[in-house]
């Protein structure tokens, strides 16, 4: 299969504003790819540019798309190991513009194989429950959010915190006072703590019931996240702390985490998120699948990776939830409350909508 040319796409998506510890998204910063063959086939890929976690705005996703896009083409897309290590010949992070291209090229071999994703992978379908998570506002509002979660069928809750110590406890014994000790509530802050106000929170809500804190403090104090573990019962889960799988080494031997979160805009997609997975599995480490504000292509995706990888016990696979005011998307994931599954199409199963991309900006390279 060479590869013969590929289509850029700026994929905006208006959304509800949404606000974590570390910025406020307006619309989701997306980037869609096809990348085609000389055998007729095409791969989709898409990612969601986070600045103020990954660094990448959709701006370098497109400038390096293109860049990407020139080196592989006339090579074989069959060589997945290769042309991964085409993209890092080219440059050494931007992870988020990766995860398309690789994305892409699994999309291309499971179609070629005339086999969905995650049995390309050697996966099979299980019961997977997404959270929904709640962004940051008034104790009030974030705590009439749940309710209305919980009135649809959710039954568990990802509360973003990052904010004043004072206040973060306030909105957290304010949702579980609301929703009622049987929902299951996680936090996430978003690197938005330092070592002393993680303290404080986390011991202020050890008698919340909480299942794991993800990300409670910025990397740069990655050196006391051992300590931090130490000093709470509540589980740590790595989030912005991995990247890749020597990350996931170095956390592991350091023993600063209990769970790992696993995102394509962090490892660069599928090809490193699955050696981050084997990393975790061997130490008995389970990990998330996570997402930043993908539509239901990269999400498809994220569900194909899930089933393959055994490991993987949490899920995090709201974002189509989350405020998006159009679905570009045909084919792919479809949610059943909070419960998802993938339709049994060979390769992710899903593509753009055609009027949708009449309308955004393309490139062809």
């Amino acid at each position: 299969m060479k590869i013969t040319h590929t289509e850029i796409y700026r994929f905006s998506i208006p959304m509800e504003p949404f606000v974590i510890a570390t910025g406020v998204m307006d619309y989701a910063q997306n980037v869609f790819i096809r990348v085609y063959t000389d055998s007729g086939l095409y791969g989709v890929g898409e990612c969601s540019a986070f600045p103020m976690i990954v660094g990448e705005t959709q701006e370098t996703c497109l400038a390096m798309a293109k860049d990407f896009a020139k080196m592989w083409k006339g090579k074989d897309a069959g060589e997945i190991e290769q042309r991964i290590q085409d993209l890092h010949n080219v440059a050494a992070y931007n992870p988020t513009i990766k995860s398309a291209f690789d994305m892409a090229l699994y999309d291309l071999a499971a179609k070629a194989a005339g086999l969905p994703l995650y049995k390309f992978l050697g996966g099979d379908k299980r019961i997977v429950e997404t959270d929904m998570t709640i962004g940051i506002g008034t104790a009030e509002e974030m705590s009439e959010l749940a309710l209305g979660y919980k009135a649809q069928g959710a039954t568990i809750l990802k509360i973003k915190l990052g904010k004043k110590p004072d206040d973060d406890l306030v909105r957290m014994r304010k949702i579980r006072e609301a929703v009622g000790s049987e929902m299951t509530l996680r936090i996430d802050a978003n690197q938005g703590w330092d070592y002393d106000a993680a303290i404080t929170c986390l011991n202020g809500m050890q008698e919340l019931g909480i299942e794991f804190c993800e990300q409670p403090m910025r990397t740069w104090y990655d050196d006391r996240l051992s300590e931090l573990r130490k000093q709470t019962t509540i589980k740590i889960m790595a989030d912005e702390s991995c990247y890749n799988h020597h990350d996931a080494r170095k956390l592991i031997n350091s023993e600063s985490c209990d769970y790992i979160n696993i995102k394509f805009a962090k490892s660069g997609g599928i090809h490193e998120g699955l050696k981050i997975h084997h990393v975790a599995s061997q130490a008995g480490i389970p990990c998330m699948i996570g997402s930043m504000l993908e539509s239901r292509i990269a999400l498809s995706a994220n569900l194909h990776f899930a089933y393959a990888c055994p490991n993987i016990k949490y899920f995090d696979l709201d974002t189509c939830l989350l405020g998006h005011l159009v679905d570009p998307v045909t084919g792919g994931l479809t949610y059943k409350g909070y419960f998802l599954d993938l339709p049994g199409t060979p390769g992710i199963g899903a593509d753009a909508d055609e009027e949708f991309l009449k309308r955004c900006e393309k490139f062809i390279v």
